[in-house]
C-alpha cells in the first residue's frame, strides 16, 4: 500500500486517506490560448514507469493539496513536498537521483 506523509500537517497517511490529482507541475492553459495548447493541457500527461511526480490532496485530513515524488513500479516514495512550489526542491531530486543516476526533471517534463 502506498504512504505519504502531508508537508502540511505531518500525518503519513495510506492512499485510502488521499486523494490522487494526476500529474504534477502541468502548465495550465487559460483564456486566450490556443485549441492545440489547451487540448494539450486537458489531454495530454506523462504516464511514466519509474520515477512520477503526482498531486495528491489529504481527503480524510487537513484537506490540503501537496506533491508527491514516487516510483509508479515499486511505489518507493522519494518525498513530499508543497504544492505550492513550481519545481521539486533539491532535497526531492537528490533522492531520485541517488536512486536513479541518469534521471533528469527536465527530460521528465519533456522540455530538453
Amino acid at each position: 500500500m502506498l504512504i505519504l506523509e502531508c508537508p502540511y500537517c505531518g500525518v503519513k497517511a495510506e492512499e485510502t486517506e488521499l486523494q490522487a490529482g494526476g500529474q504534477a507541475h502541468v502548465t495550465r492553459e487559460t483564456v486566450g490560448s490556443d485549441d492545440d495548447a489547451f487540448e494539450q493541457y486537458l489531454f495530454t500527461r506523462a504516464n511514466p514507469r519509474g520515477v512520477h511526480l503526482e498531486r495528491w490532496r489529504h481527503a480524510n485530513g487537513c484537506g490540503k493539496w501537496f506533491h508527491a515524488a514516487r516510483s509508479t513500479t515499486t511505489l518507493e516514495v522519494y518525498g513530499t513536498y508543497s504544492a505550492q512550489t513550481t519545481e521539486p526542491p533539491k532535497v526531492i531530486l537528490d533522492a531520485i537521483t541517488a536512486k536513479h543516476p541518469n534521471w533528469r526533471y527536465e527530460d521528465w517534463l519533456g522540455t530538453s
